[in-house]
């Protein structure tokens, strides 16, 4: 032996023993768990993947049942249109035609009564070029006037609201056999625009105007032939709603609990929730090239595309609301975590605003110690809060997702300058 292993008691040895026994009883016990935990990543995994499959539907089911599904935001998403210059282009354009098709230039100076000669001489001008053209401007200039007032916007608002039912059969296949499409397009009847321009012509003194019959022509709202073939997927969803939404949500919050590093879960499904919704603002962009190339060739494009930016517009104001709210909970988890640049960024934070408190010399006292305490669950309150306010504001424009996200901030700040722990805030250079 050993002089060291002489010096050595029986007791000492048994104490050894003792604590090797104790080791190895605690790598059998982790031994077996590492399969488990395997199991647990793997299943957390698969439903982080799952929410962000379920995000842009979660986002279409909202905008079908809150747009397509209702009458009255159908309508006041239609109603800006009525202002819209290329909407305002397509509707002049198609009455005009239809009024110039409908008027016999051979005998309209011979209908026109000799007291109504000098009206209708001053109204044309000196015409430039045959009276064909300059009839066609006399009449283009008269429905531009009328379609620019306000009295077209509101006959607008009522001939969508008549179609709204139409919309929602081309999208989801639902409505019942009194709606009526013809050939998969969904249009708006001008027939009271060219009643109304008749009238106006008149006044203005083509008396002839008043011999124009009624006379039906369509404006194209939208074309149901490039999505027929996801009709019945969209109905489901128009039905599914606001489940599908708080499903997904509900389904990150159990890959969260279940992952074995729940930080790290947290950041995966944020930027999971982040990318499905970026997906579907790409597919928007790309469906709405596919969707104008396969128009009929005498649709107004630039109307069309008006129209289909209103449908979507409320969808692209969720995808950058998601997006935000995807980005700031990953972000949060991260920079809560114990990572090289996610301490650094904490640091340059925290030494910031303590700089600033003890520039000022203020103390935090009961309330700073307090907040000190509580401050993991306040920052997370805060974020919590600004997530559900963003998902449950009433169509939150790019502004609003903007302030709500700069008021979060702010949050977080007074909590760091409350915060005191009876320790000095010192400024934190990072290295370089």
């Amino acid at each position: 032996m050993t002089p060291d292993r002489e010096d050595r008691s029986p007791s000492d040895a048994s104490d050894d023993i003792a604590e090797l026994r104790a080791r190895v009883a605690q790598l059998e016990s982790a031994g077996p768990a590492r399969p488990r935990h395997h199991l647990r990543s793997f299943f957390a995994g698969l439903l982080i993947v799952l929410v962000a499959i379920l995000t842009p539907l979660s986002a279409v089911a909202t905008w079908a049942s809150d747009i397509v599904g209702d009458t009255d935001r159908y309508v006041a998403t239609m109603e800006p249109l009525a202002s819209d210059p290329d909407v305002q282009a397509a509707v002049t354009n198609r009455v005009t035609n239809v009024v110039m098709q409908n008027i016999d230039l051979k005998t309209l100076l011979s209908d026109v009564a000799p007291a109504d000669r000098p009206r209708l001489e001053k109204a044309l001008g000196k015409l430039s070029g045959p009276l064909t053209s300059g009839l066609s401007g006399f009449v283009h200039n008269t429905v531009q006037k009328f379609v620019s007032s306000d009295a077209f916007a509101k006959l607008w608002t009522g001939l969508n609201r008549r179609v709204h039912t139409a919309v929602d059969k081309a999208l989801t296949g639902s409505g019942g056999g009194a709606v009526k499409l013809t050939n998969d397009t969904v249009t708006i009847d001008l027939a009271p625009v060219i009643a109304e321009a008749k009238k106006r012509l008149v006044d203005r003194g083509l008396g002839v105007a008043s011999k124009i019959p009624d006379v039906h022509t369509d404006f194209t709202v939208l074309t149901s032939d490039s999505i027929g073939k996801i009709k019945k997927g969209f109905r489901l969803l128009q039905l599914m709603g606001v489940w599908l939404p708080i499903l997904t949500l509900v389904l990150a919050a159990v890959a969260v609990l279940l992952a074995v590093r729940k930080r790290r879960a947290l950041v995966a499904a944020g930027i999971a929730i982040a990318v499905g919704a970026a997906i579907l603002g790409i597919a928007l962009w790309a469906f709405r090239a596919i969707y104008l190339d396969g128009l009929p060739s005498g649709v107004s494009q630039p109307a069309a595309g008006a129209v289909y930016d209103a449908l979507v517009r409320f969808l692209r104001t969720t995808v950058r609301m998601v997006i935000t709210v995807g980005v700031v909970v990953a972000l949060a988890a991260w920079l809560t975590g114990e990572g090289r640049a996610a301490t650094r960024v904490t640091a340059m934070w925290r030494g910031g605003i303590g700089a600033v408190r003890d520039a000022a010399g203020l103390t935090g006292g009961p309330v700073g110690a307090w907040v000190h305490r509580a401050k993991t669950w306040l920052n997370w309150t805060v974020v919590a809060v600004s997530a559900v306010i963003m998902l449950v504001w009433d169509r939150p424009t790019g502004v609003v997702i903007v302030w709500i996200a700069l008021c979060a901030l702010i949050a977080l700040a007074v909590i760091e300058f409350l915060d005191d722990d009876g320790s000095p805030h010192m400024t934190v250079t990072p290295a370089g």
